[in-house]
């Protein structure tokens, strides 16, 4: 059931689980444990309150290439594999009904996807949102991943239909001459994302999916003799994955973040905030769009 995002506690007044601030539990109703997070603060007056903010009606798709990121050669993660069968040949059929279907074989975290609940787990509990305890064998059963907060439960719910503000940080970066590469070492702060927000007169709703766009796309897609240098290095821009980012983020009241980035946050994490990353992740929905959509 939708939650009015102004009945939840701030940041700073969460329940503490192993010394950091949680929402586990905070969405849990009659003694059902909740799946879906932060997609509880779309509730139906946001959604009808979208329709009188169209101006354009203009639709914008987000997705990427199935492949689109193999470029960046991530280990331990299969290529994609695109099969075009004949059908005439597979399936008996005269050769005069001409038909194809294709068979698709790919690794979700090759192109734009959303990251579940289930995907990044607390790392010194081990635990997954709202403290779930998982393994490979019980993900991989149809009975168990019911009870999982994994992304089918979104579909049940109705799907994700918000209002997405997107902070174009690359335009900003370029308009007021502030250093930043999609793969460089500069994370973008709280202060940043303010400053990009002003700049552009973006306001924000509790409800809304925030989109920030770091320019990493453009560069994967044609990256030039220096571009190719930073990316051999393995740092991937994003937001500062620190306890500052996760408040901002969770006391704006967005029900997902969304980025064109290899993850949401600064890769890899700095080792000071390490212990930190899973408050960023754990309490929000965010999907690598290219994502973390």
């Amino acid at each position: 059931m939708p939650v009015d995002p102004r009945s939840v506690p701030d940041f700073d007044d969460l329940p503490k689980v192993q010394g950091m601030r949680r929402s586990w539990g905070l969405f849990d109703k009659d003694g059902e444990k909740d799946l879906i997070g932060t997609l509880n603060f779309i509730t139906p007056e946001a959604v009808k309150a979208i329709g009188s903010k169209v101006k354009d009606g203009v639709s914008i798709s987000l997705n990427l290439p199935l492949n689109a990121m193999e470029k960046l050669d991530a280990i331990g993660r299969k290529k994609s594999k695109h099969t075009i069968s004949f059908i005439p040949e597979t399936m008996g059929y005269p050769e005069r009904m001409k038909s194809w279907d294709d068979e698709v074989e790919f690794n979700t975290q090759a192109s734009s996807q959303w990251d579940s609940l289930c995907h990044v787990n607390h790392f010194g509990s081990g635990l997954a949102y709202n403290g779930f305890d998982l393994n490979k064998k019980d993900l991989a059963d149809p009975i168990f991943q019911t009870k999982f907060p994994t992304i089918e439960h979104w579909h049940s719910h109705g799907g994700i239909v918000a209002r997405g503000v997107l902070l174009d940080y690359k335009a900003f970066a370029e308009e007021t001459k502030v250093p930043f590469s999609a793969f460089g070492n500069n994370p973008i702060k709280v202060k940043d994302l303010e400053a990009c927000a002003k700049h552009f007169g973006v306001e924000f709703c509790p409800g809304d999916i925030l989109i920030v766009r770091i320019g990493m796309t453009e560069v994967v897609n044609d990256p030039t003799e220096e571009d190719k240098k930073q990316m051999k290095s393995g740092i991937m821009n994003g937001l500062d994955g620190c306890e500052e980012t996760a408040r901002w983020l969770w006391n704006k009241r967005f029900a997902a973040v969304a980025s064109d980035g290899f993850g949401l946050e600064l890769f890899p994490t700095r080792k000071d905030e390490m212990p930190k990353l899973s408050t960023y992740v754990e309490n929000h929905s965010s999907k690598w769009q290219i994502l973390i959509f």
